[in-house]
């Protein structure tokens, strides 16, 4: 059996394939008896518009591509929950694509939604690629760049100021007395690695006597903190950090396992530890994890809302929002 079609709801309501179009689009302008009829056979065939179709005619869609590093993270998962309610809101739904770290793959999603017409792409970017970008809005789809600064004028962005929140992770550690500082980097292609690094480093530098060294983790999960506990755990005390900054909450999660389970140094008395992102599982850990926190609900969405305005006004010139990020102090600190 195939699907129903507009013609057969007309056919079936006894009314012209116009009329069941406006019940669709114009309600008010129907009548409501007529209305009514429409809808019971629209109902009784099982009809679904086809929504592609239509958006095809009318050279507009009611979908949001929104590509993340990792929907794996919780900040991008809780980024995404929030740029759907805001979508919705309007009656737009988001579609959702996950890089996974990977260009290719990122590439892949932008070509993707391109063709699939959406209204706009919400993206945050495994790397450069502005020119692919330029491209997309050149040939009149908007983008909006999703926790990462825009560095020009060619894209509306909504990111976090990193080197701030690093300079706060590092400037808590210092207050507590912690000298020799550890930063664990996730990859630092990415360039809110490279930016909490640089305030941990400023943080350091304004400190007489005090260290900073970074231990490079392969990933940005909790097995990668693992890693660099488990490596922690095998060095004489004398070469051990006091203080631990870690690129994000997993990678911190991850150290706190690692020195937990083995149960040979403690947290915070040997090792303070501040992680960033300050997910759900930050309070819930064995150790309430000290982390910076990111207004993840307000990035995802600010993001709809900066699509909007590129929508409402093509002409408007593109707009950055940078927010503060915050210290949340808990038990990994401050034992």
């Amino acid at each position: 059996m195939r699907p129903a079609s507009i013609k057969d709801v007309a056919s079936h309501a006894g009314v012209a394939v116009g009329t069941v179009s406006n019940v669709l689009n114009y309600p008010d302008r129907v009548a409501d008896k007529t209305r009514s009829r429409v809808l019971d056979s629209i109902a009784e065939l099982g009809f679904v518009r086809n929504d592609v179709a239509r958006q095809l005619r009318a050279g507009q869609s009611r979908t949001i591509g929104l590509i993340v590093l990792d929907i794996g993270n919780p900040f991008f998962s809780s980024l995404a929950r929030a740029a759907e309610d805001a979508a919705a809101d309007s009656g737009n739904a988001v579609v959702l694509g996950n890089s996974g770290h990977d260009a290719t793959r990122e590439l892949h999603y932008i070509d993707l939604f391109e063709e699939q017409r959406v209204q706009g792409v919400l993206i945050s970017p495994v790397a450069d690629i502005t020119e692919r970008l330029r491209a997309l809005t050149q040939r009149g789809t908007k983008v909006i760049l999703v926790d990462s600064p825009a560095g020009g004028d060619t894209f509306s962005s909504v990111s976090v100021d990193d080197v701030s929140g690093g300079y706060l992770a590092t400037k808590h550690l210092l207050g507590l007395g912690r000298r020799r500082i550890a930063f664990v980097a996730g990859p630092q292609r990415f360039h809110q690695v490279r930016d909490r690094l640089a305030g941990a480093t400023r943080a350091v530098e304004e400190v007489a006597g005090a260290t900073l060294e970074v231990l490079q983790a392969d990933d940005l999960t909790v097995l990668a903190g693992r890693g660099i506990g488990d490596g922690l755990v095998g060095r004489d005390r004398g070469s051990l950090p006091d203080g631990l900054f870690c690129a994000n909450d997993l990678l911190a999660l991850g150290v706190m396992q690692s020195l937990t389970m083995l149960r040979t140094l403690r947290i915070p008395e040997d090792v303070a530890l501040v992680g960033y992102d300050d997910i759900d599982f930050a309070a819930s850990a064995v150790v309430p994890l000290t982390s910076i926190r990111q207004p993840t609900a307000l990035i995802g969405r600010t993001a709809v809302e900066l699509l909007t305005e590129q929508l409402s006004d093509p002409a408007a010139r593109p707009r950055s929002v940078v927010f503060k990020p915050e210290l949340v102090v808990r038990a990994s600190t401050n034992g």
